[in-house]
């Protein structure tokens, strides 16, 4: 009775914690980083909150005998390590910053915490600074800081920049900001001399006890592997769907077809990259009609018939207002409105009527949160709206066009590099998928479904088998399509696509599909399950145009821990999402009992790798932070509810203390529910919540 209490006791205070940190998150959105930072990650309950977790952990480990299972132990263990080594930075390490001038030799740095001035066991100077910007364009790669340091008598040099530090007799330094005159910069400084130390044998613990994990004989994972469950096959699905798009010629004056075609491969500069006139021009004509062609038009034609014939574009009704409101504050009487509509004679209607909204939001604040978000939401709308009409005006003045200087400062793209983006832009490879991938996965589950309901026989066995290998070959296509698409945007940006929103979405389907593709002859069900998931997937990334064009990254993001980070995280979250539709599929079958228990083992085989995988990367995750910003957690939001959805995952493995986790039925909805930890982390945070990750938005 007594040990049962005390297994309740550290379950609530688990829990509780999980909850403390989804409500920092809230609280920090509304009252500032400066007021959780105080009132709740440093303040003396939430160390008092992790030590008694800790000390549970301990006492659970002993009294489950853990020193028999060697691999999970050592898993355990390397989490009170981690912990061990965040509490010693607590206690002992400073974290500050120095202002660096030229020609001045600075001793000291500035505690973040009080304010007050520490000395340095060592001199540091500011020799020079300078941003490195890509070529040809005014987006920074780099930030460098030139700078020397006397230890010992001598002075040494060294160059400081994101993602390279400076350390020196255990003060480690970043680089932060600088002056606008660049005569100054500014540095972060972290002096951790044991707990990084500590937490990073932690994280080598944590990998190394994982592998042991999904290796040893001895563990669940294995015995999972070698049920008998498995040696069944299944089948399912695939197929293309076709699309076109048709319109026609308006009577307005254009550059001739082929005129224009002459301008396709044209090189310039666009979004701080060298890239074809095609692409500039494809993105302006999306950006102003919501379309990757008008009217029959091409994009060239489009933005060279701006530049020709002015006084007749300028009362074309090309600008898109989705906004049903505004529509009727312009007095517009169809959805497109042209670039004369937005003028009063001289007086641009957009600034008088942003202006307006302006006061309208600040006087609807106190009335209520209904008119203050509608007034916000139509004021975006302007913005919007005045972004396109500024694109047009940009065009007509010759400041949006940017073609690439003739004193060989910056090196042309290969025509084979010039013909892949073309081909990129005019194969609408994301739109096919998406519509592919879920119009078929929605036959292919009422294939699956219908199969398992259907009397088994020689007639059910032949149909199956007629039918599979149709749905295989298709799966195996979208897989290919897709993989092609991501290769090809890979070979155009000339990094891996990993820099933005809209990539991850991309990566993540294409994982899910190569999921598919991978565990098919086995589950019959993973067809559709892959099959939707990923065209949902695609369906967000094609609606929501996160960030399409392809750009430079910000130098942040210039590390190679990115696509390592990256990519674990997101094969993680495909899996959660394989599960969490997996247990759909069960809840939804309680009367075929094999396919059901087939569902509950495949969700308890993937929930070992989807943890592990979470974990790892959130851990990766915490070394680059450590590298680019002088910390390895900073308690950011994204940082937050990913350790939550670890927390939240890791419950479902200790099915001896919470009993309830044996039930396949509570299983099924733990699983579907903590499927909305992974939506806020990857979703909530960018939109709602901000951060330090939001710029992956």
């Amino acid at each position: 009775m007594k040990e049962r209490l005390w297994k309740n006791v550290w379950v609530v205070l688990y829990v509780v914690l999980m909850g403390v940190l989804a409500i920092a998150t809230f609280l920090e959105h509304a009252y500032g980083t400066t007021f959780v930072q105080t009132h709740i990650y440093h303040a003396c309950w939430f160390c008092g909150l992790w030590g008694a977790l800790a000390f549970g952990l301990v006492r659970a480990c002993g009294k489950c005998r853990l020193w028999k299972r060697l691999p999970v132990l050592w898993w355990h263990g390397s989490l009170l390590v981690i912990l061990g080594g965040a509490m010693l930075t607590y206690l002992t390490g400073e974290k500050g910053y120095v202002h660096l001038v030229q020609g001045q030799e600075v001793k000291s740095f500035i505690r973040t915490s009080d304010q007050q001035t520490r000395m340095l066991p060592f001199s540091l100077s500011l020799d020079s600074f300078r941003v490195v910007y890509y070529p040809g364009t005014e987006a920074p790669s780099d930030y460098k800081s030139y700078v020397s340091y006397k230890v010992n008598g001598k002075w040494k040099e060294e160059v400081i920049s994101m993602n390279h530090i400076l350390s020196v007799e255990g003060y480690r330094f970043y680089q932060s900001s600088y002056e606008p005159d660049l005569s100054g910069s500014w540095l972060s400084v972290n002096y951790d001399p044991w707990g990084i130390a500590v937490t990073y044998a932690g994280y080598l613990c944590l990998a190394f006890s994982s592998l042991w994990l999904l290796g040893s004989r001895k563990e669940t994972f294995f015995r999972l592997l070698r049920h008998p469950l498995w040696r069944k096959t299944g089948l399912v699905w695939l197929g293309i769907c076709a699309f076109q798009l048709i319109a026609q010629a308006r009577p307005v004056s254009v550059l001739a077809r082929q005129d224009a075609e002459k301008l396709k491969m044209r090189q310039v500069i666009y979004h701080d990259r060298v890239a074809p006139f095609h692409t500039l021009a494809r993105d302006f004509v999306i950006k102003l009609s919501g379309k990757p062609s008008y009217h029959g038009l091409t994009p060239e034609q489009v933005v060279a018939s701006w530049l020709l014939y002015p006084e007749e574009w300028q009362h074309e009704p090309m600008f898109r207002v989705k906004s049903e409101r505004l529509r009727q504050e312009l007095g517009l009487k169809s959805e497109y409105a042209a670039l004369v509509d937005l003028f009063d004679g001289k007086t641009y209607r957009l600034e008088r009527l942003l202006q307006r909204l302006q006061d309208e939001v600040r006087n609807t604040h106190e009335k209520g949160w209904l008119e203050n978000r509608q007034a916000k939401k139509l004021e975006k709308e302007v913005l919007e709206l005045d972004e396109k009409a500024g694109m047009v005006l940009m065009l007509q003045k010759g400041t949006f066009i940017r073609p690439l200087p003739e004193d060989g400062s910056v090196t042309p793209l290969s025509p084979l590099r010039i013909r892949a983006e073309i081909f990129y832009h005019a194969v609408p490879f994301t739109k096919i998928l998406f519509m592919a991938n879920l119009s078929l996965g929605l036959l292919a589950l009422g294939w699956w479904i219908y199969s398992c309901v259907m009397q088994e026989g020689d007639k059910a066995r032949n149909w199956r088998s007629r039918w599979r290998w149709i749905w295989v070959w298709a799966v195996w296509m979208a897989c290919l399509f897709h993989w092609t698409s991501y290769l090809l945007r890979w070979y155009i940006g000339g990094r891996i696509p990993l820099g933005n929103g809209h990539e991850t979405m991309l990566f993540l389907a294409g994982f899910l599909l190569l999921c598919t593709c991978i565990w098919q002859r086995r589950f019959s069900f993973l067809l559709p399950a892959g099959l939707l998931l990923s065209g949902f997937t695609l369906l967000v990334a094609y609606l929501s145009e996160m960030n399409p064009q392809i750009t430079p990254l910000m130098p942040v993001l210039l590390s190679p821990w990115l696509s390592l980070h990256v990519s674990l995280i997101m094969v993680s979250y495909a899996l959660f999402a394989l599960m969490c539709l997996c247990s759909i599929l069960a809840l939804g079958i309680r009367r075929h009992t094999w396919q059901r228990q087939r569902l509950t083992l495949f969700c308890r085989v993937l929930l070992y790798p989807a943890v592990l995988c979470l974990g790892i990367g959130i851990f990766i995750g915490a070394v680059w932070a450590n590298v680019s910003w002088g910390s390895y957690w900073a308690w950011d939001p994204k940082e937050v509810w990913a350790l939550i959805t670890f927390m939240l995952y890791g419950m479902a493995f200790h099915v001896q203390s919470i009993p309830r986790f044996r039930n396949p039925y509570f299983f099924h909805w733990f699983l579907i529910v903590s499927f909305s930890a992974i939506l806020m982390t990857y979703f909530g945070v960018n939109y709602v919540l901000g951060g330090m990750h939001s710029y992956a938005g």
